[in-house]
């Protein structure tokens, strides 16, 4: 792989390739082009070339790529051809739906421990995972090294939450609380804010009412 510094919008663009790869897998198609993969995605074919050639030269010039060894390479890129072990505090309805779609997901990023502080979540199971109190985080995140953590809960326990995942050694935060966390440098964070991207969706559609609003006065 080349050692180039590589964007964040190029990352966030992988798993896209890669989902649509998979569908391709599944209607056994064997090569694609990346004329054919801009088409699916609306993007520029060079842009896709582009982003792939950061890390390796995966297709042949006429011919495109090989679906399954391009599936197997993004993987490895993103690091997702071994298993990486997430665990996930607040049993709530979201942290249920998280544990849920991880049953049925053939990703090799798998749950593998939840945590809450309510006693009446405590000890109750989701999809065969016993809800473990917050005071076993650190050393349940020790023993399975867990890698990865997941916030789910309201915006006021996040902070404390995210520092208690910090202290046990994870190395990325997956955060769906809405609240500006402040974690060490080496500890990568993304935020999944449902309210933020609703409210950029809002913009838009006041955008088109104005528009028809406009249209109807001429």
């Amino acid at each position: 792989m080349k050692q180039t510094k590589i964007s964040e919008a190029v990352v966030r663009r992988l798993p896209v390739y890669l989902q649509v790869l998979n569908e391709m897998v599944n209607r056994e198609i064997q090569t694609i082009s990346s004329q054919d993969l801009g088409n699916k995605l609306d993007l520029n074919p060079a842009q896709i070339r582009k982003d792939l050639a950061y890390f390796g030269e995966f297709g042949r010039k006429g011919v495109g790529y090989d679906v399954v060894y391009l599936i197997e390479k993004i993987r490895q890129i993103l690091k997702v051809d071994q298993t990486i072990k997430v665990a996930l505090v607040g049993a709530g309805n979201l942290g249920h739906a998280l544990c849920n779609y991880n049953k049925y997901s053939k990703d090799n990023m798998q749950i593998t421990a939840v945590f809450d502080d309510h006693p009446s979540k405590i000890g109750t199971s989701i999809n065969n995972l016993t809800v473990l109190p917050m005071s076993e985080l650190v050393a349940t995140v020790a023993e399975q090294k867990i890698r990865i953590g997941i916030i789910t809960v309201p915006a006021i326990e996040a902070q404390n939450v995210a520092n208690q995942f910090v202290e046990a050694g994870v190395e990325g935060i997956l955060n769906f609380a809405p609240a500006i966390l402040r974690v060490p440098d080496e500890v990568r964070i993304q935020n999944a804010d449902f309210t933020r991207e609703l409210l950029s969706i809002a913009y838009y559609l006041v955008r088109e009412g104005e528009s028809q609003d406009e249209s109807d006065l001429d």
